[in-house]
């Protein structure tokens, strides 16, 4: 309840899963909260899943695991999911400045019949 009283006054962003890369913790039409906010007061851990800017295009977010910690400043990320995830085995380590925030809170799509 907490964290969507946060998102109501702007607090988290809300995020739509698009894609496998992250099942079986997250399918295609999950939606999750984000933290924009916490990796100002701490740094992100390894298995902690998180919102970064993909490393080469500007228009795409990516929700992917802390694999880890490779110095101060960069990361790799995985998908949970890796034969259908575009990660850090394709496009190496990212810097900590690509991290935009930590996955607080994730909302499952209904199972369809």
């Amino acid at each position: 309840m907490v964290e969507l009283s946060l998102w109501l006054v702007g607090r988290r962003k809300r995020i739509r899963i698009v894609g496998p890369s992250m099942a079986p913790l997250l399918r295609d039409g999950d939606e999750v909260l984000v933290d924009p906010h916490v990796y100002r007061r701490t740094t992100p851990q390894p298995e902690e899943v998180v919102l970064a800017q993909h490393p080469y295009r500007r228009d795409l977010k990516l929700v992917k695991r802390v694999e880890a910690v490779l110095d101060r400043d960069h990361y790799k990320l995985c998908g949970d999911n890796p034969s259908e995830s575009s990660d850090s085995r394709a496009f190496g380590a990212i810097p900590r400045s690509h991290i935009l925030g930590r996955v607080t809170s994730i909302f499952t799509k209904g199972v369809e019949e």
